[in-house]
């Protein structure tokens, strides 16, 4: 069939529209019928060249639409299923899988480099293989991708909301919940109040945190932190350190999580200060590839027991929590409406990662 995407050709460049050819879906696929797509910062790193990828690509790994044509061999699924596209695939037999540790599939090796789980292309378009981003490419009206990327959803939930915790609202939440093991009573420090941080915000709402201190330099993203949850803001982590330290008497935070849109190693060992004995310094977002130097107190790790922990897909297990997400969100207590900032056409897409660079958006949405 055709259908219309956007496409990066080259590193540097624009996001182009217009139509391509989409092979149907081979073995283990669905074809899905996109309504909605997320704007995330990690499609920005395919632009900037920070995160390498096979180009030209089809972007958007944020989505949730409803199955349109199965595979040979799909039966997790039926035709007109609604769905969420979790961006890293879970097959269920790896050893990371039957460990419970999904996240860390086997299969998601191999997620930014272009191609389909057999190394093969869906996307065509010039005479050109495209690529999907996370084997998903949601910056497209339709799509093919692995039944392993799809978690199926009630009928009846919008799909637009729903669209965001393929990505954003489970990465956020699960980096407070799971990764950060915040708990009940705890005080917890949230580094960068976009998509990402605004739902680790919520994240630790929900645990039960006492305090929480949002981290923005756009005054628009600190009022917005407040709404989803923030009980005190900051410029900066400097500024934080005061915060931080009075509420807590010098204890200071029990953790600090990174989800800034670009993670420095220079900004390590200040989110490190920020947290007290045995607190947790969890980095969600993504570092530039090669940045390989972090300046940190190894002293300070060793005799007070600090640890760095890394978030990948904020530690989730995608088939049970991102249900268990739109199940809060149907309870009044994770915010998913209020995440939207501004909705695009496919055609605007450009404009919404303009927005998004200017500090204009907590999450663009496009919908198609």
């Amino acid at each position: 069939m055709r259908t219309t995407a956007a496409v990066l050709w080259e590193v540097g460049g624009k996001w182009e529209v217009g139509e391509v050819d989409l092979d149907p879906p081979g073995p283990g696929e669905v074809l899905v019928e996109l309504t909605a797509s997320g704007l995330c910062h990690s499609d920005e790193h395919l632009v900037t060249g920070q995160l390498p990828v096979g180009l030209p690509i089809v972007g958007g790994h944020e989505g949730a639409g409803r199955i349109a044509a199965l595979g040979e061999g799909v039966t997790e699924v039926a035709v007109g299923d609604p769905v969420v596209l979790a961006f890293l695939p879970s097959c269920g037999r790896c050893t990371w899988c039957v460990r419970g540790i999904t996240n860390l599939c086997d299969d998601g090796a191999g997620a930014t480099l272009g191609p389909q789980l057999d190394g093969t292309y869906r996307f065509h378009a010039g005479g050109e293989d495209i690529g999907q981003m996370c084997l998903l490419g949601t910056f497209a009206k339709h799509t093919v991708v692995p039944v392993k990327s799809v978690v199926p959803v009630d009928e009846g939930f919008p799909l637009h909301l729903a669209a965001l915790v393929g990505c954003g609202v489970t990465t956020g939440y699960g980096s407070a919940t799971k990764t950060a093991d915040l708990r009940a009573g705890d005080t917890a420090v949230v580094i960068g109040c976009g998509g990402v941080g605004a739902n680790a915000i919520q994240g630790a709402r929900i645990a039960g945190c006492r305090y929480i201190v949002a981290v923005d330099p756009v005054e628009f993203k600190r009022d917005k932190a407040i709404e989803f949850g923030a009980t005190h803001v900051a410029e900066s982590m400097d500024a934080a350190w005061n915060v931080v330290s009075e509420l807590t008497r010098g204890r200071l935070a029990d953790a600090a999580i990174l989800t800034v849109g670009v993670a420095l190693g220079e900004m390590i060992q200040p989110a490190l200060e920020l947290v007290g004995k045995r607190g947790r310094v969890v980095v969600t977002a993504l570092a530039p590839r090669g940045d390989e130097t972090a300046a940190l107190s190894l002293l300070d790790v060793t005799v007070y027991e600090k640890q760095i922990r890394g978030a990948m897909f904020g530690s989730a297990n995608s088939q049970h929590d991102i249900p268990r997400l739109l199940e809060l969100h149907n309870t009044g207590q994770l915010k998913l409406d209020e995440l939207i900032t501004q909705e695009y056409a496919l055609e605007d897409v450009n404009r919404g990662y303009e927005d998004m660079r200017a500090g204009r958006n907590i999450r663009g949405l496009i919908r198609y």
